[in-house]
């Protein structure tokens, strides 16, 4: 079932895509019933075939067929095609599909709707997300999202068609369309879902998507190229994060021979390409932070004030109490625990952290460091408490047990 879950959420860009285009989108509806009537018959199929050869392919051509006949029974969808037969063909041929899909992402960021509506339609139509997934990737109330959801299909309808991407408006689109991959890749790598404490296919199907802007000479931008370096650097780290049984692996205890060399250098290659031009975004940033990281081969040999001279700039581009958190961790590591306490009680807005997991978790490993077991245990608890996920929890419970067991101080955890 997991195999067909990711295969699934995979193919749904690209056939919602196909589908909108044949009949238009002031018909998303009818796109997206129909992507998962075909999804429903695939496994229907499936379990009694077995999964055929080319999945993908199976799907593509099952979703075609049923568009055809909805096509041949009505006679509004057909209005938008001069010559069905042809033009269905096309509209699903891997090509045009392509293109598309990067239409689609900025047909979704409609100026005249919220910033936080264009990345929900993203996440809904070109990533398959629920309407729950949406709601934890944006920290946002289901009903809400639910609301941003009816009224972004409502002025997606409106256009008609996608969007062309010669439009004079498409630089204001980009940020959202950024924004977007960059939360459906973050909910991939440390997200908040039950079914797992890494969704990588979550996160390979971001970087599949950021690809297409770097395809497109258009939106090819300096922070394009650092959106996609921040991906491929994260991305390299992913087989360390969790152990077999799926348990996350704090950053001290990862096996860093187990990182993608191939992936980091990738990475780093977009990161120099990002840095042509002169525009620094929070992408170039983050991605310079990922890169740190990713140098030394133990985490003693960290470049520390690096690292807080980076989030000093973020802190500049981007406030927020999470980075500030993150920034008191490394100034915890370059300083000693005492001044990363100490950052983390001067964070502004520090209450905004009171349902963060990590906010209590970072404390207890500082705490830990300086000495103070029984505070930190104290703190593991809290944070385990706030946990987002099963396997979040676990891995702080544990904390808080080992806590109870050793009286010599691990190191501070991080999660970058």
């Amino acid at each position: 079932m997991l195999f067909e879950e990711q295969l699934f959420r995979r193919e749904s860009a690209r056939i919602i895509t196909a589908l909108s285009r044949t009949f238009g989108l002031d018909r998303l509806s009818i796109a997206e019933d129909v992507a998962q009537d075909v999804f429903c018959r695939a496994l229907e199929v499936w379990k009694l075939r077995g999964v055929p050869e080319n999945p993908s392919a199976w799907l593509m051509r099952a979703a075609k067929n049923r568009a055809i006949d909805l096509l041949r029974r009505d006679r509004t969808a057909q209005k938008h095609l001069a010559s069905p037969d042809e033009e269905i063909d096309e509209y699903f041929s891997a090509e045009t599909i392509k293109d598309d899909e990067l239409r689609m992402m900025f047909s979704c960021c409609d100026p005249h709707v919220s910033e936080e509506t264009q990345v929900a339609l993203i996440l809904r139509v070109l990533c398959g997300f629920t309407t729950n997934e949406i709601a934890s990737a944006l920290l946002s109330k289901r009903d809400a999202v639910a609301k941003r959801l009816e009224r972004g299909k409502k002025v997606l309808a409106s256009t008609k068609t996608l969007f062309d991407m010669t439009e004079d408006d498409l630089p204001g689109r980009l940020s959202a369309v950024q924004r977007a991959l960059y939360l459906l890749f973050n909910e991939g790598y440390h997200g908040a879902s039950s079914r797992g404490a890494v969704r990588a296919e979550l996160c390979r199907e971001a970087i599949r998507l950021a690809g297409l802007l770097l395809d497109n000479d258009r939106v090819s931008t300096p922070a394009s190229f650092a959106l996609c370096a921040l991906m491929m650097l994260h991305a390299a780290r992913l087989p360390s994060r969790v152990d077999n049984n799926g348990n996350l692996i704090a950053l001290y205890d990862q096996d860093r021979s187990l990182w993608d060399a191939a992936l980091i250098a990738q990475g780093n290659a977009l990161l120099d390409h990002s840095a042509t031009g002169d525009e620094l975004s929070e992408y170039h940033i983050e991605a310079a932070i990922a890169a740190v990281h990713c140098e030394p081969a133990r985490l003693e040999d960290t470049d520390w004030p690096r690292l807080v001279w980076l989030y000093d700039m973020l802190l500049e581009i981007r406030p927020s109490p999470v980075v500030a958190l993150n920034r008191a961790i490394a100034i915890g590591y370059r300083d000693g625990a005492e001044n990363g306490i100490a950052a983390i009680e001067a964070i502004p807005q520090r209450e905004r952290l009171s349902d963060y997991p990590f906010y209590p978790a970072a404390l207890a490993e500082l705490e830990l460091r300086a000495g103070r077991i029984e505070k930190a245990r104290v703190h593991f608890e809290e944070a385990s408490a706030l946990a987002r996920s099963p396997m979040e929890r676990r891995f702080l419970t544990t904390r808080a047990s080992r806590c109870l067991e050793s009286n010599s101080p691990a190191p501070a955890s991080s999660r970058r």
